[in-house]
């Protein structure tokens, strides 16, 4: 098609460039789209020859947009809005799926009341969480919005600081009644350690946390914090916990808790292009007020 004598790119294969900037993937594009890996291929290669040059280049994190690809892209989310208008009674409303991966304490008290709130003032948003805890990935395939703990290294991606939270000692009250009260840092020598599983711990500000407990022996470690919250309610030792989910459990008493605080920092990692969805934008402006909301709980604030 061309118009005055260029060429008009088709909007299906804008709208395929539009999948593949989301994912990084051309397989996830595809899964995306309902169409196969093969097609994906065509018609970026029929954009690029309507548009007279690369849109997309191989990355370290998969494939990410040239500059003439950004370019396509503010005009294949035109496309995308018109298509929404199209098809929807409910002009200007909020529609699509929103993945996220973040940690499991901040899964379940962060982003599952920000997602319930988003899902209330916009019904067609769906939010999927995937909980992991880990780095900031190179390759954000099929996730919109990464949360992690610690500044993030990443490239051609918006690092967005959400807040502090605090880690803490925790013991049960059993606990402390059977095996004594720890009163200086020294006495943490005799009891067992409650935390990650240290060699599949890749998340280089948790693995620094309990280094002032390097005398203490592990007891029950786990890749999950809910299994260190249980554990230690358990009686199984001293747990280091986030404050915002120990606190929750009044049979949880704070040990040391003016000489052990380890103070972390949830991140927000998403692309600059992802976030210029407006549901995207609706579900990180409402994790971003949930934290706000949750500051006291998370400093372990009484």
């Amino acid at each position: 098609m061309t118009l005055g004598g260029a060429k008009i790119p088709s909007a299906d294969d804008l709208l395929v460039l539009l999948a593949v900037s989301r994912t990084g993937r051309y397989s996830s594009a595809a899964d995306d789209l309902g169409i196969n890996h093969t097609t994906i291929s065509r018609r970026i290669a029929a954009l690029e020859d309507t548009l007279g040059g690369r849109v997309l280049t191989r990355g370290a994190g998969g494939w990410e947009l040239t500059q003439l690809g950004r370019g396509a892209l503010a005009a294949a989310e035109a496309v995308e809005d018109a298509l929404r208008t199209l098809v929807s009674s409910d002009v200007g409303a909020l529609e699509g799926v929103v993945r996220i991966s973040a940690t499991d304490g901040f899964s379940a008290y962060i982003a599952a009341p920000a997602a319930a709130r988003v899902q209330r003032a916009h019904p067609r948003v769906s939010v999927e969480i995937v909980a992991v805890t880990r780095r900031a990935s190179q390759q954000r395939s099929g996730l919109d919005i990464e949360i992690v703990v610690g500044q993030p290294q990443v490239h051609r991606a918006e690092a967005i600081r959400l807040g502090d939270y605090l880690l803490g000692l925790y013991a049960s009250e059993d606990y402390l009644e059977d095996h004594g009260t720890p009163q200086v840092p020294a006495d943490l020598s005799a009891h067992p350690f409650i935390y990650f599983i240290d060699s599949m711990l890749h998340v280089d500000d948790l693995d620094l946390a309990p280094n002032f407990t390097p005398t203490m022996r592990e007891s029950v470690t786990s890749t999950n914090v809910f299994v260190h919250v249980e554990a230690t309610r358990a009686s199984a030792g001293i747990g280091l916990l986030p404050c915002f989910m120990a606190d929750r459990h009044p049979d949880l008493r704070r040990v040391l808790p003016n000489a052990i605080a380890v103070k972390l920092t949830y991140w927000l990692v998403t692309r600059t292009e992802t976030l210029r969805r407006p549901e995207v934008s609706a579900v990180v402006d409402a994790i971003r007020a949930v934290v706000t909301e949750q500051r006291s709980a998370l400093l372990g604030e009484h």
